[in-house]
């Protein structure tokens, strides 16, 4: 996992972006496909607490090997307020162990596992969550924040 803040990443303007880049706290979020019913509760609940982690002073990104015009119509559809970012070569989920095979409907394919990490000002990972389940997810990983900043 050596270096993986420092794998590119496509903006929604195309541009080239890494982990690094954003500073502070950072709550990272992979979901397997923008626009699907599991993603879109994920984005609509991490939306809704969006004003409450920039009160923590947290930057909260999604990453999915989706296209950057599906990401935008993704984040327009739901009224996205955080930043998407493309791992259009699954490079990131792969050095962060996101990337695995699943099954879907008998037949064996790669793609995402929702996860989530939270990163502190440091850029080192200090809470993960793999195998998420949607339902109050954000909200977990807002109060794990929370607890660890007021130890």
């Amino acid at each position: 996992m050596e270096h993986w803040q420092e794998i590119e990443l496509v903006d929604l303007d195309g541009r080239s972006v890494r982990i690094s880049d954003f500073q502070g706290w950072k709550v990272l979020y992979f979901y397997p496909k923008a626009m699907t019913s599991g993603c879109t509760m994920e984005a609509e609940d991490f939306s809704r607490l969006y004003e409450d982690f920039k009160t923590l002073g947290v930057t909260v990104i999604g990453v999915s090997t989706d296209n950057v015009e599906r990401l935008k119509k993704f984040k327009e559809k739901v009224g996205i307020p955080f930043v998407l970012l493309s791992d259009p070569n699954h490079a990131l989920a792969e050095a962060l162990g996101v990337w695995k095979e699943k099954n879907m409907y008998g037949k064996k394919t790669m793609g995402i596992e929702r996860s989530t990490f939270v990163i502190n000002p440091d850029n080192q990972i200090i809470k993960e969550w793999r195998k998420v389940k949607v339902a109050g997810h954000a909200q977990e990983v807002f109060d794990h924040i929370k607890e660890f900043m007021k130890n």
